[in-house]
């Protein structure tokens, strides 16, 4: 232990013989969820959930989706309740020390809740221990408070922190004002924003009105990250420093070379960093008996859910064979009730373009009589819902669920298509002699920490900023050329990476100027100007104009290309000859027609390039059984399928309470 720091030693035994405690405690778990990973949530909601505990959430105010999942959840359960309020907590935010605050005052006031520890908890959170090790755990250590403190010099933790900087919040950002002093005659400390708490201190922090509790409370409204260490000082300057047990109880998957990139720039004026997402070579790390831990972070299902599954069945048993949707996962992208606005131009077209294909693949499935309209539709209205679809923690492409009158009947059917990305990578012919080169990929929202695309399938427009992506094995030091080809063979950039021996990835965003011409692009790969590999992407034109249909003024701006066809300063005209790729005064004339096209003509140049780069999966009917089935068929009902949104999903599906006061 730290210097002057008070830190009671706690004993874990894994396997204690003692019987379940006389009096176990009871805890109030208070969940902190944002995004639109609702399947996760219930996943993590059924791992920890007793009827003999009790589950306050708040949902950031910009995640409606999730709140209206998260009501419905609650609903269900009656120790379970959803703040009456909510706030947008940004990272590093003052709000996120008050949404704390305002949580432990409520809990407080709620007479008929008689918890007796405070643990928080977040949707990328899972347990490593069960219910019960935790419960005898604390019964044993009730008096304690278990928080995770810097263990380094203290000047460095103030500096490296920010405390010694007055930060203000305002319009979702933290913005650096200057410097000040910390208090005198203060201890402060700080560590991790994880952590459990007993209720005689939480009852102190909310409310007593002695000097230090007043003054931290305002001094910490203007700090950074102030749930990271207004907690710890509190508890180290007060009459409850004896209780402080330095360990939060959680294993956090730190890899500071990949989660240390200033990622929160753009909300905070200062650097931070963010935990990776645990992968299964990890699993050992959660059986260590070094220290008692209960909880882990992060855990994220669209790039990692078989470590969920692993975690779940070291904990809980595995499912039963044959269980459904054990793979799988589904995550919402978009839902009707977030209203049209929410979507960008770009996303609104591409969805529109999928539900058509959808229609196209159900009345390809009649072959034969061209008469027969059962399985023809007409599309109506905007999608209902759009899901990611990952099967094996593999991106398998949209789910966007849409309404169409089938013109046989001149009735409104809702059905649900499935979209698959089509292979866009492919190696040079003859094969190199270089090897290095695993992978490419064009996309935006490119993360550094998980190294991937956050932009599933590369949805991209003509005002989106692209980035090129390497993978690579380890190898000799070598230079590569990369080659950015628009869809009518103009040369949009060109330029070299130095690839070192241990370097995995590359990326790099050029500085193309707007609007990229919509179609097909290629990228190539040279080595010493010999082809390594290609891949292609799409830059979808626009059919929608701030969700209105596109009109031609806006077309001509926005579907032809950059000013005077240069998308850089320099030209690299001359580089067309040497690598073979040809310009054709045919493509260009096309090309400028295509960029007046508007209505049904630009929808169906849309669909065109869309079919090039994706293809229908399946399509169903979201009618229930026996009720106004579809006139299609041959077409399956969605609950049916194992891939739609409405396809059974029993490990994230909500049951009763057992008669052990558990649902999973």
């Amino acid at each position: 232990p730290i210097e002057g720091k008070a830190n009671a030693n706690v004993v874990w035994e894994e396997d204690s013989s003692e019987g379940p405690p006389s009096a176990p405690v009871r805890i109030a778990f208070v969940l902190v969820v944002h995004g639109r990973a609702s399947r996760q949530f219930q996943r993590l909601f059924k791992a920890i959930y007793h009827t003999s505990h009790y589950y306050y959430i708040h949902i950031d105010q910009r995640s409606n989706y999730l709140h209206r999942q998260v009501q419905a959840l609650a609903s269900q359960y009656p120790n379970v309740r959803v703040t009456p309020w909510r706030m947008a907590t940004i990272w590093g935010g003052a709000s996120l020390l008050t949404m704390y605050l305002r949580s432990m005052a409520d809990l407080i006031t709620m007479t008929d809740w008689s918890w007796d520890f405070f643990i928080n908890l977040s949707a990328a959170d899972y347990p490593i221990r069960t219910n019960s090790q935790l419960v005898a755990f604390l019964s044993k250590y009730r008096d304690m408070n278990f928080i995770k403190s810097h263990g380094r010099d203290n000047a460095r933790f103030i500096r490296k922190q920010g405390l010694d900087r007055l930060f203000f919040e305002c319009d979702t950002h933290m913005w650096r004002l200057g410097d000040r002093k910390i208090p005198e005659g203060i201890s402060v400390d700080g560590g991790s924003d994880w952590f459990l708490l007993n209720r005689p201190f939480v009852e102190y922090v909310i409310n007593s009105q002695d000097d230090l509790v007043t003054n931290m409370k305002r001094f910490y409204t203007y700090t950074l990250l102030p749930a990271e260490s207004f907690f710890h000082t509190v508890l180290e300057n007060s009459a409850h420093c004896e209780s402080m047990v330095d360990n939060n109880l959680r294993i956090t998957n730190w890899n500071r070379k990949l989660g240390c990139k200033c990622q929160y720039k753009h909300i905070v004026d200062w650097c931070g960093c963010s935990p990776n997402d645990f992968k299964p070579a990890d699993f050992h790390r959660f059986q260590q008996t070094a220290r008692p831990t209960f909880f882990a972070r992060k855990f994220e299902a669209t790039v990692n859910q078989e470590i969920v599954n692993q975690l779940d069945g070291y904990l809980f048993g595995p499912m039963p064979r044959g269980t459904p949707g054990l793979q799988a996962y589904w995550e919402s992208a978009f839902d009707e009730a977030d209203g049209v606005a929410t979507l960008s131009d770009t996303q609104l077209t591409l969805y529109h373009a999928f539900a058509r294909m959808g229609l196209a693949r159900a009345a390809a499935s009649l072959q034969g009589d061209p008469k027969d309209d059962s399985c023809r539709y007409f599309p109506m209205g905007h999608p209902v819902s759009v899901h990611l679809y990952f099967q094996s923690d593999q991106f398998q492409g949209y789910l966007v669920k849409h309404h169409a009158t089938n013109l046989a009947t001149s009735k409104l059917e809702t059905l649900e298509t499935w979209v698959m990305p089509r292979k866009t990578y492919k190696v040079a012919s003859p094969p190199s002699t270089f090897t290095r080169l695993q992978f490419a990929e064009i996309g935006t929202e490119w993360d550094a920490k998980e190294r991937m695309f956050r932009n599933f399938g590369g949805l991209m427009g003509p005002m989106d900023e692209t980035v090129g992506m390497q993978r690579w094995s380890k190898g000799p030091n070598v230079t590569v050329t990369v080659v950015w080809i628009d869809p009518t063979n103009v040369i949009a950039a060109t330029y070299d990476i130095l690839i070192d021996a241990s370097a995995e990835y590359t990326h790099y965003r050029p500085p193309l100027n707007q609007p990229l011409r919509p179609g097909v692009w290629t990228i190539r790969v040279l080595h010493h100007w010999s082809p390594v590999a290609e891949t292609r992407f799409l830059i979808s034109p626009l059919a929608y104009m701030k969700h209105q249909p596109i009109r031609q003024e806006d077309t001509l701006k926005l579907h032809n290309g950059p000013a005077k066809n240069s998308y850089m300063e320099q030209s690299f005209h001359g580089l067309n000859p040497v690598l073979n790729i040809p310009v054709h005064p045919g493509q260009v004339e096309q090309a400028k027609r295509n960029a007046g096209l508007t209505g049904p003509a630009l929808e169906h140049w849309v669909d065109g390039l869309v079919g090039a780069m994706w293809e229908a999966g399946d399509v169903c009917s979201t009618s229930m059984t026996g009720g106004p089935g579809t006139s299609c068929p041959v077409m399956q009902t969605c609950a049916k399928t194992p891939w739609s949104s409405l396809s059974p999903d029993p490990k994230s599906q909500l049951v009763p309470p057992h008669a052990d006061g558990r649902i999973r």
